[in-house]
Order: structure tokens, then sequence, then C-alpha cells
């Protein structure tokens, strides 16, 4: 049976190794070298710098795990809308990253960047965008 509402939730498939080494402590730089497609470690590595108030270089890694999440959720079907749920732990990593870039957007005078993200991930789950602190 199909969703008569609209598409189905997309989920992005598991990377049991990559998600493995973040577990063990690895740095995120180590883990984005072993796996560039690996959006979590992007995201980490995102989420890091714009703590460190390092903006521009968040930017550009929040960038890099939003768009390897894109080509990720093509392959897995998403047609450009429709859910993206929160809950599934391989999705949070183009989450978090899509919340990293709303931020660091705002953090750079990217008004409408911030925006659109912000807009995006409230889309996608509005779990994601509490549970990053985009609201």
């Amino acid at each position: 049976m199909t969703n008569l509402l609209g598409p189905e939730p997309t989920h992005l498939p598991a990377r049991a190794d990559a998600e493995a080494a973040l577990d063990a402590g690895t740095p995120p730089a180590e883990v984005t070298a072993e796996h560039p497609d690996c959006s979590e470690a992007w995201a980490a590595l995102a989420e890091a710098a714009v703590d460190a108030g390092e903006y521009v270089q968040a930017y550009a890694y929040a960038r890099a795990g939003y768009h390897r999440g894109l080509d990720q959720l093509r392959r897995a079907g998403w047609k450009g809308h429709g859910p993206i749920p929160w809950q599934h732990r391989p999705n949070q990593g183009f989450l978090r990253s899509l919340a990293a870039l709303a931020r660091a957007a705002e953090r750079i005078g990217e008004t409408e960047e911030y925006l659109r993200c912000s807009q995006f991930l409230a889309d996608s789950d509005p779990e994601a965008a509490a549970a990053t602190g985009i609201a």
C-alpha cells in the first residue's frame, strides 16, 4: 500500500563503517578522508567549525555534506520533496549538514540561504528542525 497523502519517506542506506568510526571517537576529519561521501562526518566538521566561530569553513563543510546527502537521497529514490525522517540515523548526517549550512549562512549574512535551508529542514522532518535547533 502506498501513502495517498504524499511521497513515502526516504531512508538512506546505513554507513556502518563510518558510523562505527565516529562512534569510536575517530576525528571527523579522518572519517571524512576515509569516507568522503559520509554526510555525518561532514556535519560533525561543520558543527565544530560553527562552534569555533569559523563560519566560512563551516559553510564549506556543511555544503559538502549537504551535496553528498542530496546525491544519496536521489539514488534512494527521493524526487526533490517528501519526508526525510530524523529518526533514521543515516538520514541525520544530511539533515545535520543542512542545519549547519543554515546556521553558517545566517552567520555570514546569507539570509536567503538561511531561510531556504531552514524551511527545507522543517519540510524534511519537523523533528530534525527541533533536534538541531533550527526552528
